[in-house]
């Protein structure tokens, strides 16, 4: 199967767009060369014949898949995982977990995995969102990155409001730019339901937020509301 579909990715594979796509990434990435939507329509396809396997023979075709270190195949990897969310329990953590320490290394593949496979498992186990505020803590800063971006949907909502703060209270002073876009997207979506009480923490914070942080969480907040008493634009 992983053979079939690195041949397709393969044969698809364009030069042109392998070498502008390096172009969105400060780090060296690995790509065939296809566009995102031409990598959505080859997961499907092979989607269809695999999504009866069991669980496991699923997980074991994704670890191959992200063990190639390239986009594409990491594309599909969290096509699956995430395909699969009906079925998850709390044992897949431990492999998710895995994955993200292991195999992340940009950007994209970090969303991608974060906002939908980890996410959706910590919707439907609210308690592992306790694990997202120990990744704050992490080295690695895909890791921290993913500890902010796994609540970005559950965000949009208007949930974990608090673990939001929280996150970004522990991630507030992060080095790095790509944590601080991170947290400062988190806040940004969580605005959407909670516009005033994410324009207080930012009021609160925005001394020591860096500017990176500052523009992503404002972002989405109307004018009137950033020219008010705490000038923060």
């Amino acid at each position: 199967m992983i053979t079939l579909i690195r041949q397709e990715l393969r044969k698809n594979a364009d030069s042109k767009i392998k070498d502008s796509s390096q172009w969105f990434f400060k780090e060296q990435v690995k790509f065939y060369g296809l566009r995102t939507p031409d990598v959505r329509k080859i997961s499907r396809k092979y989607w269809q014949i695999v999504k009866n396997n069991k669980k496991k023979d699923i997980f074991s075709l994704c670890e191959k898949l992200w063990q190639s270190g390239l986009m594409e195949e990491s594309l599909i990897a969290c096509d699956w995982s995430y395909s699969l969310r009906k079925g998850y329990d709390l044992k897949d953590f431990i492999v998710f977990e895995k994955w993200l320490k292991l195999y992340i290394n940009n950007w994209a593949a970090c969303d991608t995995f974060c906002n939908y496979t980890i996410g959706a498992f910590i919707e439907k186990y609210p308690k592992y969102v306790a694990h997202l505020k120990k990744w704050t803590k992490s080295k690695n800063r895909w890791v921290r990155r993913g500890s902010a971006v796994s609540l970005i949907i559950p965000a949009k909502k208007g949930k974990f409001l608090k673990e939001v703060f929280e996150i970004a209270d522990s991630l507030l002073l992060d080095k790095e730019d790509l944590v601080q876009k991170g947290y400062g997207w988190l806040l940004k979506v969580s605005s959407e339901k909670n516009e005033k009480k994410v324009f207080n923490y930012v009021i609160k914070n925005k001394g020591k937020m860096p500017r990176t942080a500052l523009r992503y969480a404002i972002e989405k907040m109307p004018k009137d509301l950033k020219k008010s008493n705490g000038k923060i634009n």
